[in-house]
């Protein structure tokens, strides 16, 4: 998407220009989160595959946006995205 732009030509009294747009494919899901149980007091995982490796992702618990925290880490590697919860209780369902 960097790359758009307008591109000329040069040779000394003419120019020739050309503008680039760069249309970035749409942001998908190529592998969305699935239900997950686990025993209280132990840790849980969710992951997701996105479309685009380093697409920036924000983890959310009903309208609360998720920080790393003692109770959570939030990792991101390439396109798949993590987010483990540490010491599950009932109230993190």
């Amino acid at each position: 998407k960097s790359d758009s732009d307008t591109y000329s030509c040069d040779i000394g009294d003419v120019q020739s220009r050309a503008k680039l747009v760069v249309q970035e494919p749409p942001l998908l899901f190529k592998q969305e989160l699935r239900n997950e149980e686990a025993k209280e007091g132990k840790q849980a995982k969710l992951s997701c595959e996105l479309s685009k490796p380093g697409t920036p992702v924000t983890w959310l618990k009903g309208d609360t946006v998720l920080c790393a925290s003692d109770k959570y880490e939030l990792r991101q590697h390439g396109a798949v995205a993590e987010l483990i919860i540490r010491d599950v209780r009932p109230v993190d369902a």
